[in-house]
């Protein structure tokens, strides 16, 4: 996590590239000119500086959440999104990707003449909408496509506007760039803010679980030596399981899921996993024919 020079490239269409060691995201800003121009500028002076205030804090940041035990505003972001999951055993880090896309999307949130912004931390996204504004965002389930060399789809889609509550959006599974300890392909969450959905997603999909026997797991830190997660095992393979392990870690998710909908710590909650699918919240996608789906309104 050594900070370099941070770097950016306009990709048209009103969407910048910037980028700064691990920090690698898109942000888009759609509105008057002027407007735009002066939240990419004020976004992009706060990207630099962003990821030596964590390196900063890096050790408390890999440790599990306390409350008042960190100082800069991104970390601050985390270790809110991050307190109501105690006593379960989660770092901040678990928030990081959506608290970084929450703090660079704040600019627009100041911004007269901004209609509508986001920023994609690899992923996990922030949003700002003007009363009217909207988007449509796609939702990707299995990663293992790449590996597979399959051709790439979307597996759904669902559209945010202005009139709902959720400015956040976060996936967290096993193939993902961070370990989990579940065997969730993806859960996706629909939150209040990114840093909210990022954590509650971690949370959720580590809860997308069964024991079978033919599951991989290995220490997170004989894959990474720096992990947050220690030698906690973390998933390496899933091969296909019978119906009933998926539909038993399904159900271990969704319950997982509705327990933090209940609390009003997230809005919704799409689970996947080989094929199958769950919803939790009444913000439900609208998914492919192709996908088993159950969802459950509350």
């Amino acid at each position: 996590m050594a900070p370099g020079s941070a770097v950016r490239a306009y990709l048209g269409g009103g969407r910048w590239h910037f980028q700064h060691g691990p920090i690698d995201l898109v942000l888009g800003v759609d509105g008057e000119s002027a407007a735009v121009a002066a939240c990419v500028d004020d976004a992009w002076v706060r990207m630099q500086s962003i990821l030596a205030e964590l390196v900063q804090e890096l050790c408390v940041l890999r440790s599990p959440v306390c409350a008042g035990a960190l100082r800069g505003a991104v970390a601050r972001r985390m270790e809110t999104a991050c307190l109501p999951h105690r006593p379960a055993f989660l770092t901040p880090m678990a928030a990081v990707a959506g608290a970084v896309a929450d703090e660079l999307v704040a600019p627009a949130l100041a911004r007269a003449g901004v209609r509508r912004a986001f920023v994609n931390n690899g992923g996990d996204i922030a949003l700002h909408l003007a009363p009217g504004e909207r988007y449509r965002v796609g939702l990707f389930a299995d990663l293992g496509r790449f590996e597979r060399g399959e051709r790439m789809r979307l597996d759904g889609d669902i559209e945010i506007g202005f009139g709902t509550a959720v400015r956040g959006i976060a996936t967290s599974g096993w193939r993902g760039r961070s370990f989990s300890l579940g065997i969730a392909d993806a859960v996706t969450v629909l939150a209040s803010d990114a840093a909210r959905a990022d954590a509650a997603a971690t949370m959720i999909a580590n809860a997308v679980n069964t024991d079978h026997p033919c599951i991989e797991r290995r220490p997170a830190r004989t894959l990474r030596d720096d992990s947050d997660l220690g030698e906690r095992p973390v998933t390496v393979h899933v091969p296909a399981l019978p119906d009933d392990a998926v539909e038993q870690a399904l159900a271990a998710g969704a319950r997982h899921a509705r327990a933090l909908l209940d609390h009003g710590l997230i809005l919704a909650a799409v689970l996947w996993l080989q094929g199958r699918a769950r919803s939790v919240g009444t913000m439900v996608p609208t998914l492919p024919s192709s996908c088993t789906f159950q969802a459950t309104a509350l």
